[in-house]
C-alpha cells in the first residue's frame, strides 16, 4: 500500500505529519511523493488564516479528482474546526488521535465508512509523537508543546488545538537523545513553546539545561518561537555561557504600535518589548532577533501602520515573517469596526517585506569578514548550504559532508545569503 502526504502548516504541522509517516512506514506502508498516486493521501491542514483553509479545501478536491480511489484523510487543525466543507475526505481527524491514523486507515479499507475524530480539546492530554525523518539532513525538530491559553482577539489556535500542554521532562529529554543521534541540531517547537512545561513543575530553560548536559554530541539546540513575556533570565544566561544553544531568538511582535497590541489583546506594550530585546542585546551582543508582523488590522490607520513601521526599524530586526490580517469565524477580532481593505493590506504587506529585506541586508552584511559556524545541510552547484547560530543562510564554496560543523569565514553578502569559506571542520 502506497501513502503521500501534504503538509500545509506550521513547524509543529510539520513534525506532527513526520511523525504520522513513520508509523506508517513501519507497518509496511510505502511513502510517494505527493501528488503521485497513491491508495492514501493525508493532507495536514492549516485554519490560522482564510487562505490557509482554502489550500486545505483545493488540496483535498485536487486529490479527489485527480486520483477518484485514493483515500483521502483532512487531518490537524482546519480539520478540527468541522465547517463541513470537508465532506468529500473520507476521514477526517482534528488535533488530536494523529497517532491512530494507520488504524483509521485499516478500519477505512475493512468496512468503507467515512471516519470523523473531532474531540473537546479542552482536557485533552499530550499526544506523544515521534519522527524519524526531516527535509533536512542535519536539523530536526521535537515538539514539546501544544495549545495556548492566550487568547488573542485574531487568533483562532486556543479553539482548534486545544489548552496548553506539554510532553513529560524525562520523555522529552529521552526524544532528544534519540534525535541527536542521527542530526547535528534539534528544533524545539510548539504552539507556544515558551510556556513548556507548566503542568509538571519545569520551565523551557530547565528543559534545554538537562537536554544541554544529557546529550553531550548535540551541536546545537534551537527554539522555533518564543514570546517576549516568556524569555526569562535563566534562558538568556544558558545563551550567554552555551555555544550549543542557537544565538537567535524568533519573538512575535505582531503589532508595532500600542494601540493595535491593546487591541490583539497582546500581553505587553512596544517599551516593554523593546526594553526586553536591548537587555537581550546588552547581554548577548549580536544575537539575530526577527519576528511575526500581522499587517491590515482592524482600526489599523495609515499613522498607526508607519508608527509601526517606525518601531519595526528601531528594533532592528533580522527578518520578519509577514502576514496580512485575516478574520477568523468566532474570533472577536472578525467582529471589530474599522476592517481594512483588503487592497491596503496587501500593499502594507508588501511594504512591511521590503522593510523585512533592507533589514536581513544590513544585520547579515554586519557579518562580512567574520567567522561563524555553520551545520552543513546541502550541495548544489559547487556550494555546501547551511546556516549559522544566528540563522544566517551560508554557501561554503565546495562541497562539504552533509551534517558538520564548519568553521567558515563569512566573505560577502548578495541576495540575503553569505558566502564564505571554510576555515576549520569536523572532519579535518
Amino acid at each position: 500500500m502506497k501513502f503521500s502526504i501534504c503538509n500545509l502548516g506550521c513547524k509543529v504541522n510539520a513534525y506532527e505529519s513526520e511523525s504520522v509517516a513513520s508509523l506508517l512506514e513501519h507497518k509496511g506502508w510505502q511513502r510517494v511523493p505527493f501528488e503521485e498516486e497513491a491508495d492514501a493521501a493525508l493532507i495536514f491542514t492549516c485554519a490560522v488564516t482564510n487562505t490557509a483553509a482554502s489550500k486545505s479545501r483545493k488540496m483535498m478536491h485536487r486529490i479527489r479528482r485527480n486520483y477518484p480511489d485514493a483515500i483521502v484523510a483532512m487531518v490537524g487543525c482546519y480539520a478540527q474546526i468541522d465547517d463541513g466543507m470537508l465532506e468529500d475526505a473520507q476521514i477526517v481527524v482534528g488535533s488530536s488521535h494523529k497517532k491512530s491514523l494507520p488504524d483509521y486507515l485499516d478500519e477505512y479499507l475493512e468496512n468503507r465508512k467515512p471516519i470523523r475524530v473531532l474531540d473537546d480539546l479542552r482536557d485533552t492530554p499530550f499526544e506523544t509523537l515521534s519522527a524519524d525523518g526531516f527535509d533536512s539532513r542535519a536539523r530536526a525538530y521535537l515538539k514539546i508543546q501544544d495549545g495556548c491559553n492566550q487568547f488573542c482577539t485574531y487568533c483562532v489556535i486556543p479553539y482548534v488545538r486545544g489548552r496548553e500542554r506539554s510532553m513529560a521532562p524525562d520523555l522529552a529529554v529521552k526524544e532528544a537523545k534519540r534525535i541527536a543521534k542521527d542530526y547535528r541540531e534539534i528544533v524545539l517547537t510548539g504552539i507556544h513553546t515558551g510556556r513548556y512545561g507548566r503542568e509538571h513543575g519545569v520551565s523551557l530553560s530547565e528543559l534545554i539545561e538537562r537536554i544541554l548536559d544529557e546529550t553531550p554530541e548535540l551541536a546545537r539546540i534551537r527554539i522555533s518561537s518564543i514570546e517576549i513575556t516568556e524569555i526569562d533570565d535563566k534562558l538568556i544566561e544558558l545563551m550567554k555561557s552555551s555555544g550549543r544553544i542557537a544565538r537567535h531568538l524568533h519573538i512575535p511582535l505582531q503589532a508595532g504600535s500600542d494601540e493595535i497590541l491593546s487591541a490583539m489583546g497582546r500581553p505587553y506594550s512596544t517599551q516593554e518589548y523593546y526594553d526586553k530585546i536591548e537587555h537581550i542585546r546588552d547581554e548577548l551582543g549580536d544575537v539575530s532577533i526577527s519576528c511575526d508582523l500581522i499587517t491590515g488590522f482592524p482600526g489599523e490607520s495609515d499613522e498607526l501602520f508607519d508608527k509601526g513601521m517606525e518601531f519595526v526599524r528601531k528594533c532592528r530586526f533580522s527578518f520578519l515573517h509577514v502576514f496580512p490580517y485575516s478574520p477568523r469565524a468566532n474570533t472577536p477580532a472578525a467582529v471589530m469596526k474599522n476592517q481594512i481593505d483588503p487592497r491596503v493590506k496587501k500593499a502594507r504587506t508588501n511594504t512591511a517585506m521590503r522593510i523585512s529585506s533592507e533589514l536581513a541586508d544590513e544585520y547579515r552584511s554586519q557579518w562580512t569578514g567574520r567567522i561563524a559556524y555553520v551545520i552543513t545541510e546541502e550541495t548544489e552547484d559547487g556550494y555546501t548550504k547551511g546556516y549559522t547560530s544566528e540563522y544566517i543562510p551560508v554557501k561554503i564554496s565546495g562541497e562539504l559532508p552533509h551534517g558538520i560543523l564548519a568553521k567558515v569565514r563569512l566573505d560577502r553578502c548578495a541576495d540575503q545569503v553569505m558566502y564564505g569559506e571554510v576555515i576549520e571542520n569536523e572532519t579535518d
